[in-house]
């Protein structure tokens, strides 16, 4: 299956798709996921006709035409300590995702950094960032994307 530029899916060829591989998929179960999913990873095209991962995520070359946007003065990243000492040597960086993904509050942080284990939150100072000539992008489900965090940048938690 092809996303186009943009990263969208025509529904008619993924429902196609997947009913062929053993999946059974309906409109109204793929309308069911994109309407109850938690984190909203999903979009639907205005004519409901195409359906693509809000942020990209990892599949290179997708353009989501997102708008620089001024971030609030802080941001949050969830990690676990297994990752600060790279983080305190590198920032935060993209690897495989075309972005870096912070959230706007606390609590979505926790939340993602406890897929991994116990979760550390770092604060991004994204007004400095943002200052210093660093772009934004809020994507339709609430996540600020950006191409990397330097060191300069986040606030490491203390650690007891």
């Amino acid at each position: 299956m092809q996303l186009d530029p943009e990263g969208w899916l025509p529904i008619d060829e993924l429902i196609e798709n997947a009913n062929r591989q053993g999946k059974q998929l309906t409109l109204e179960l793929l309308h069911e996921v994109v309407a109850s999913c938690e984190k909203k990873r999903f979009a639907l095209s205005e004519d409901g006709l195409k359906i693509r991962a809000n942020q990209g995520h990892s599949v290179p070359d997708v353009e989501l035409n997102l708008e620089p946007l001024a971030p609030p003065s802080v941001l949050y990243h969830g990690t676990v300590a297994a990752f600060l000492e790279s983080i305190g040597e590198q920032g935060l960086l993209k690897r495989s995702r075309n972005h870096v993904h912070l959230s706007a509050d606390i609590e979505t942080a926790k939340k993602v950094g406890a897929r991994r284990g116990k979760p550390l939150i770092l604060t991004i100072r994204a007004d400095a960032m943002h200052a210093a000539g660093h772009a934004f992008y809020l994507s339709a489900n609430g996540v600020w994307l950006t191409e990397a965090v330097p060191v300069l940048f986040i606030e490491f938690p203390e650690q007891t």
